[in-house]
């Protein structure tokens, strides 16, 4: 089970810190990841971090602008998010990779919690 929370109402340039409780599995055997998802668009990738080595990757839209954590001892991974824009008003899902490493490309998964909405507007 993954339980997103943290998202919220923010002015631009702001920022939000998202959090994610991981249960029922081993978090630190897992890659993990964020996604977004606006109304009436595709699925976009936001950040995934590799679980033997806690590498991180990002997408390109939010590159700059998160940074993205995990905490195997409290099963939970983290994404903090600064100059916030508008464009980033969407659902934020944390999403657990199939494997140890990150999906390359599209943000394919194999779970993903119920998302977090954040709202990006003065």
């Amino acid at each position: 089970q993954l339980q997103a929370s943290g998202g919220g109402l923010v002015q631009p340039g702001g920022s939000l810190r998202l959090s994610c409780a991981a249960s029922g599995f081993p978090m630190s055997d897992y890659g993990m990841g964020w996604f977004r998802q606006a109304p009436g668009k595709e699925r976009e990738a936001v950040a995934c971090i590799r679980s033997q080595d806690g590498r991180t990757y990002y997408g390109d839209s939010m590159k700059g602008r998160v940074t993205m954590s995990r905490d195997n001892a409290k099963s939970a991974v983290f994404l903090q998010m600064n100059n916030l824009k508008t464009e980033d008003t969407a659902v934020y899902y944390c999403a657990r990779a199939f494997g140890t490493g990150c999906p390359a490309g599209r943000p394919d998964f194999a779970a993903r919690g119920q998302g977090t909405q954040v709202t990006v507007s003065s």
